[in-house]
């Protein structure tokens, strides 16, 4: 049998419950090997992102939490885990609170809300596994954020959702992207890794594709966040660390064959030499609004392809 990427792995995701990111991720590092602790509020689509993990052999434990809540059930999550599986090796934070809204009409809640789930619990959970990573010399830390972090360029600005109504959402992610190359400076030459990913344009989760109200050609698929989030979280801690990085754009820069979420096959019109062609489209749309040279601007990521 080949060595998979995180066999004896034990790793927690947050937000593994809708289908989305999340679920594509835990279901990416079970199927390589590790034990996944998942957690969400919902207990029905944490469940089912369970019982997908067991279909194949996999071990998850599900731990129900509202991230929201500073005083609630996130505070055990680390310990729950490492009592059920070990040590954490990969800590994956994908949950999210937002939307978009013009910045005088966000309530003090939503905006509480935004920071608690966005970067008070990442921060939190990072600082409850770094100290054991620090003592093994190994680990891994990734931090899902969004375009809507990003400075739009102008004036002119863009017209665009991110640029026009992105306050709530960006600026905690802003936040966390600045948390993480942080925690990856100062934890550089320890054996752990300090990513942020965010997906080129938009995912293709259920969600997103339902509403409809996201140019198809934006669209990227599950398994290229998945496998971007994989490379992230098990390459060279002394190279691959501190990075913002664009999902398609990472994975051209490092050739990387993108595979489902099971590791199997190869995902049709997703390889490293298709994926130019989709960038490219999407740098166009988002030209249109009012946002050219939108992966290079205000960035710290990988170098473009």
């Amino acid at each position: 049998m080949a060595e998979r990427a995180t066999d004896g792995k034990v790793a927690l995701v947050t937000g593994a419950s809708k289908g989305g990111t999340g679920t594509a991720i835990a279901l990416r590092l079970a199927a390589e090997g590790a034990r996944v602790a998942i957690t969400a509020r919902d207990e029905q689509g944490l469940a089912a992102t369970k019982s997908r993990i067991e279909s194949f052999g996999g071990e998850c434990l599900v731990l129900p939490s509202d991230l929201s809540d500073p005083t609630g059930a996130r505070t055990e999550l680390v310990s729950k885990t490492e009592e059920a599986f070990g040590p954490i090796d990969i800590l994956v934070n994908n949950a999210a609170f937002g939307g978009y809204y013009p910045f005088e009409e966000v309530t003090p809640k939503q905006l509480e809300l935004s920071l608690q789930v966005n970067l008070w619990a990442p921060w939190e959970l990072m600082r409850a596994v770094i100290g054991g990573m620090r003592e093994r010399g190994s680990g891994a830390i990734l931090n899902l954020t969004t375009f809507s972090a990003e400075l739009p360029p102008g004036p002119p600005f863009p017209s665009s959702k991110p640029s026009k109504a992105g306050f709530v959402y960006g600026a905690p992610k802003a936040a966390l992207n600045k948390l993480t190359v942080s925690a990856a400076s100062e934890c550089e030459g320890q054996g752990v890794a300090v990513n942020a990913l965010t997906p080129q344009a938009a995912i293709a989760t259920p969600a997103l594709v339902e509403g409809g109200w996201i140019d198809e050609e934006m669209f990227e698929p599950l398994e290229t966040m998945a496998e971007a989030a994989l490379a992230l979280l098990t390459g060279d801690p002394d190279v691959l660390t501190g990075r913002i990085a664009f999902s398609l754009q990472l994975l051209v820069e490092l050739d990387r064959p993108v595979r489902d979420l099971m590791g199997e096959s190869l995902v049709e019109g997703w390889q490293p030499t298709d994926i130019p062609a989709a960038i490219a489209r999407q740098e166009a749309n988002l030209s249109r609004r009012g946002w050219p040279d939108a992966y290079t601007f205000g960035r710290v990521h990988s170098p473009r392809p």
